[in-house]
């Protein structure tokens, strides 16, 4: 099995990102609703955006938190399909990639 000693610290860092990142968005979502009715208009579609990056930020994190967690049951860097590893580069283009290219292609093809 590789070092991915490089990979889990930028993982750490992606989740830290994204914690500072929900707060923040945690922080938009609880102001205050303007008074003026146009400007509440506004606001409410902002508020779709919004959402919608705190839910993307929450998918991955949780991939995140998994593949952390394959590295610390050293699990990580094999497909949770098939067994096989997975590829250095696919890692390093993909650090959560839980799946071989050939399992993740099939995966895609069924959806």
């Amino acid at each position: 099995m590789a070092n991915y000693e490089k990979l889990k610290v930028w993982l750490l860092s992606r989740r830290d990102e994204l914690n500072v990142r929900l707060g923040n968005i945690k922080k938009d979502v609880t102001r205050r609703a303007n008074a003026d009715w146009s400007e509440q208009a506004q606001e409410r579609e902002n508020d779709e955006v919004i959402d919608q990056l705190g839910n993307e930020a929450r998918a991955e994190l949780n991939l995140i938190n998994k593949a952390l967690d394959r590295m610390n049951h050293d699990d990580y860097g094999y497909c949770t399909a098939c067994g096989d590893e997975i590829a250095e580069a696919r890692l390093a283009a993909m650090p959560y990639a839980d799946l071989c290219i050939k399992c993740a292609e099939k995966r895609d093809q069924a959806s």
